[in-house]
């Protein structure tokens, strides 16, 4: 099974998503991409991820187009805001999903009150995620 996951930057809620679907099932063949990804996976989105025990230190921003000669089994856009357009993947795909987070790298505040936000999407990411794969993969 191959899953890719799709938002803009690719530093945060598709990193994070990347790294607890390969955790939930070792089987499974997972990448994330962005359309304009940035130049680093976001500090905070690595720290938040470490608290669960899970390390996406090594994990980089990949541009989409990488993909675009594979198949997938899933491929899941994650953006959320509405300022935001979800990515389009052009890529032969079995079946496409949407499921939408804010994005914590807009969060404003003190770092205890940043470092929160990247906590609660990532919380968020890990419940939806964690019903997806229960959902879609597990059952299969």
């Amino acid at each position: 099974m191959k899953v890719l996951i799709l938002c803009t930057g690719n530093s945060c809620r598709s990193q994070m998503a990347e790294g607890m679907l390969s955790a939930f099932d070792k089987n499974l063949e997972v990448h994330s991409a962005g359309t304009a990804p940035s130049s680093e996976v976001h500090p905070k989105a690595i720290q938040v991820m470490e608290e669960l025990g899970l390390d996406i230190s090594e994990h980089h921003p990949k541009p989409v187009e990488r993909f675009l000669d594979e198949e997938f089994d899933f491929v899941i856009t994650v953006c959320g805001g509405a300022k935001e357009s979800c990515p389009a993947f052009t890529g032969k795909v079995k079946n496409r999903l949407h499921i939408g987070f804010e994005d914590p790298a807009d969060a404003t505040g003190s770092d205890e009150e940043i470092t929160n936000e990247f906590r609660r999407i990532r919380d968020e990411i890990l419940r939806d995620f964690f019903t997806f794969y229960n959902k879609k993969i597990k059952k299969t």
